[in-house]
């Protein structure tokens, strides 16, 4: 190699480094973000990012962007590690052009995109950008579409994580929808299909950024994102801490860590967990963060549709996907909104072959017109398609109530649930026993001396038959009925009893879930 052109090689390099220039990449520190690789740096492993197509420039002429040439085009893309495992990752740079996407920034993700999915390895995506280059015109929205496409074709056989780091916009946002994990960031970061201004002309609304579709917008109204955190170091810190828990692709298992906390360990807060009165909530994380390996519990959507938790832990070093009715929010109720929550988390568990283990304490399915107008009906079947198609190896232990059509629902042994357990607490009936009485015993308490009196000793006579789980163990329903201390040891076992479970589903190009 001549001299001349390895001072070449090198000039080029270091051109590419400076992304937009010290001016832009300054005005970029200012509003506390990181830039493109800065962002990389942090979220791999130290020295492991390789970087492809560094040196690609645009190709367009129209409206003098053939006189604004930077190299990589507003994009970083390459791959690197995580805990030493191979992921794919894109980074937009905001510095140039505002991080807008062109044809050629397009082809990049598509190319790094198209090596995971030959390799079987994660795709990251941090996303920072402006949207479509509005110079490019079409070609640019094609670019996007051939990332849609891809993101959709990638689905269920590597994992897809996005992180929004600052705008993403108009059709922008479809890609990290489609992906399996959302990152926010709060105040810096968000998304929507249009704009305030846009929104403002068309409805008359007057909204800011930040309240259309800002991180805690997205994380607690709409659902869009799963995690939000305060700035993007927090942000990068959990995608990093998300990925030990997931395999590779959907070919792998997920990843166990050599287990470090007892695995007989039976704590006997558990026994006085669950309230006498069966009306008084509890907080269902206290069971999880007992039960798991050292209390570690990544919890997702948080603040969203809370009266159901979903997450991922470790049982014995094993990574389990949890999903669990939260009787402190609305008495645990099913909702529209936490049915989609649990059932896309389940189906994700599913596709990556992840077990699923869920605790219940389910009253039911939340009544009123909202909720039917607006479709519980074919929502909740969402979540129950989603536990019946799975073939993954699938827990329940009911803590409490488990009634009606959600006893169906929450992973029953009628669903292919592979082990279902109770607590002695549990109560399994098709509803509770105030509305049961009044429905079966109508006529009789009627006609009652004491009306009251004759209400309340058929609720008591009701409660006695129903509030256990013992005729469901007699069908052979439940498998066994345990201590709560019992829960880890218990839980451990059958996962390694499951260890090598192998099911299918009929043959079929896919099913149709209500959507």
């Amino acid at each position: 190699m001549s001299e001349e052109n390895r001072k070449r090689l090198y000039a080029m390099r270091e051109e590419a480094l400076k992304g937009g220039g010290e001016k832009r990449v300054k005005a970029q520190h200012d509003k506390g973000k990181f830039t493109a690789r800065e962002r990389i740096d942090i979220l791999l492993d130290r020295g492991s990012f390789e970087e492809l197509d560094a040196f690609v420039k645009h190709r367009s002429k129209d409206f003098g962007l053939d006189a604004q040439q930077f190299l990589g085009d507003g994009v970083i893309t390459g791959t690197g590690t995580i805990d030493g495992r191979l992921v794919f990752v894109f980074s937009q740079d905001f510095t140039v052009f505002g991080g807008s996407l062109s044809e050629t920034h397009a082809e990049k993700i598509c190319k790094i995109m198209d090596m995971a999915m030959k390799v079987g390895a994660p795709v990251i995506g941090l996303n920072d950008s402006g949207g479509a280059r509005i110079q490019e015109g079409v070609v640019s929205l094609g670019g996007y579409a051939d990332i849609f496409l891809r993101n959709t074709l990638a689905s269920g056989v590597v994992p897809q994580i996005s992180g929004v780091l600052g705008p993403c916009a108009g059709g922008a946002v479809y890609s990290p929808a489609i992906t399996d994990f959302v990152f926010m960031v709060e105040q810096s970061s968000y998304m929507f299909v249009t704009g305030p201004n846009v929104v403002k002309t068309v409805t008359h609304e007057d909204v800011t950024s930040e309240d259309l579709g800002g991180a805690m917008t997205h994380a607690s109204k709409s659902g869009v994102a799963h995690f939000a955190h305060e700035n993007e170091v927090h942000s990068l810190m959990a995608i990093r801490r998300l990925m030990s828990f997931l395999p590779q692709n959907n070919m792998e298992c997920p990843p166990r860590v050599p287990p470090t906390d007892d695995r007989n360990r039976r704590d006997e807060a558990l026994n006085d967990l669950v309230p006498d009165n069966p009306n008084k909530p509890y907080d269902i994380k206290d069971v999880i963060t007992r039960t798991v390996d050292h209390g570690d519990f990544m919890e997702v959507q948080e603040h969203y549709a809370a009266n159901i938790v979903v997450g991922f832990a470790r049982y014995d070093g094993r990574a389990v996907g949890i999903i669990a009715n939260q009787p402190a929010v609305l008495a645990g109720v099913l909702d529209i909104d936490a049915s989609l929550k649990a059932a896309r988390f389940v189906r994700f568990c599913d596709c990556f072959n992840i077990p699923l283990v869920v605790f219940e304490d389910v009253p039911g399915f939340l009544p009123g017109t909202d909720q039917e107008w607006r479709g519980i009906i074919k929502h909740g079947a969402k979540l129950l398609y989603a536990f019946a198609e799975a073939t993954v190896p699938k827990l329940t232990i009911i803590t409490r109530k488990a009634y009606g059509g959600a006893y169906d629902v929450m992973n029953s042994k009628h669903i292919r649930g592979d082990f279902n357990y109770a607590w002695p607490s549990a109560e399994i009936a098709v509803m509770g026993p105030k509305g049961a009485v009044e429905i079966i015993f109508k006529k009789e308490i009627s006609a009652a001396k004491n009306p009251e009196q004759a209400l309340e000793d058929k609720i008591n006579e009701y409660r006695d038959k129903f509030a256990n789980p013992f005729i469901a163990a007699e069908r052979g329903y439940i498998d066994d009925v345990f201590e709560p201390m019992d829960t880890r040891p218990r839980i451990i076992r059958a996962l390694e009893i499951l260890e090598n479970k192998s099911d299918t589903n009929p043959r079929k190009k896919h099913g149709n879930i209500p959507l």
